[in-house]
C-alpha cells in the first residue's frame, strides 16, 4: 500500500478485497493499517475509512526546519511576490528532482500554482538548471549558469510558464537552494520584466546568503553584468537563443 493511494480516503474492505494490490495478506494488511493509526500516519474517518492522518504534517514541517533556512527565505518570498506580482519559491535538489521546500503565491488570479512538497524534473525549469549548475560543478554544460549566477527558463515544464531563478549559498559556499520567480510566459516575454525580476531575485539571494553567513560579494558582478546580456538588453528570441537564455530544444 504505497503513499500514492492515500490522496483519497481508501476503505479497509477495498485493501482486504484486492490482495493483488499490496501482494500481503489480509492479516498483516490489518496489522499495519492498526500501526500506522497508532503512530498518527493514518486516522479513521468513516464507514471504515482511512485518510492522512497528522503525522505527515509533523514530519513534514521537521523537514523543512532541517534546513535551517526558513527564518531567512520566507520573508524574502513574500516580498518577491508581494513586489513582483509572481509566484515566488525555493527549491532544493531531491536526488534527481528539484522539490519545492517553500513557496509564496500572489493574489492576482492568473499566475502560476504550485504546492509545497511538489516535485519536478531537474532537467527542465530554470530552478532545475540552477541546482544542477551548483551541484554538478564539473559538467560543462552549466558553465554559463555557474559564471552568471542566474538561469531562465520559457515553456520547457509547461509551455505556458516561464521562470527566472538564482542560488543561494551558506557560510561554507555551498548551495542552499534556488531562488525562483515564476509565472505566465507572456509576462515574462518583456525584457523590461525579466531585468526586473532578475536584479531582484540577485539582491534577494544575496541578502539571504549574507544572513546565512556567506559572501554577498560573490553576486556583485552578476548584478552589474545584467544589462549586457542580450535578453535584458531586448534581443529578439533568436539572439536569445543563441546565447542560452532560452532553451533550444522543444519546449
Amino acid at each position: 500500500m504505497g503513499s500514492r493511494h492515500l490522496n483519497e480516503p481508501a476503505s479497509v474492505e477495498n485493501c482486504l478485497n484486492q490482495p493483488q494490490a499490496t501482494e500481503l495478506y489480509k492479516s498483516t494488511v490489518l496489522r499495519l493499517l492498526g500501526a500506522l493509526e497508532h503512530g498518527g500516519f493514518i486516522r479513521k474517518v468513516s464507514d471504515g475509512q482511512y485518510a492522512i492522518g497528522h503525522q505527515p504534517l509533523r514530519l513534514a514541517t521537521l523537514y523543512q526546519r532541517s534546513f535551517q533556512v526558513g527564518p531567512v527565505i520566507e520573508p524574502l518570498l513574500q516580498q518577491l511576490s508581494r513586489e513582483l506580482g509572481e509566484t515566488a519559491s525555493f527549491y532544493v535538489r531531491q536526488d534527481d528532482h528539484r522539490l519545492v521546500l517553500y513557496r509564496v503565491e500572489p493574489s492576482r488570479s492568473v499566475r502560476v500554482s504550485i504546492r509545497v512538497g511538489e516535485e519536478f524534473a531537474i532537467d527542465k525549469g530554470a530552478s532545475g538548471k540552477v541546482l544542477l549548475a551548483f551541484t554538478e560543478t564539473q559538467d560543462p554544460r552549466w558553465q554559463e549558469i555557474r559564471d552568471q549566477l542566474w538561469a531562465v527558463s520559457f515553456g520547457e515544464r509547461d509551455p505556458e510558464t516561464a521562470s527566472a531563478s538564482v542560488p543561494v549559498f551558506d557560510s561554507f559556499g555551498e548551495l542552499q537552494g534556488a531562488l525562483t520567480l515564476s509565472g505566465p510566459k507572456g509576462r515574462f516575454d518583456v525584457p523590461a520584466v525579466i531585468h526586473t525580476a532578475l536584479a531582484t531575485l540577485l539582491d534577494s539571494a544575496r541578502r539571504a546568503t549574507v544572513a546565512l553567513g556567506g559572501k554577498g560579494s560573490r553576486y556583485d558582478a552578476s548584478i552589474a553584468g545584467l544589462a549586457q546580456t542580450p535578453a535584458i538588453a531586448g534581443a529578439s528570441e533568436n539572439r536569445q537563443r543563441e546565447h542560452g537564455l532560452m532553451p533550444c530544444w522543444p519546449t
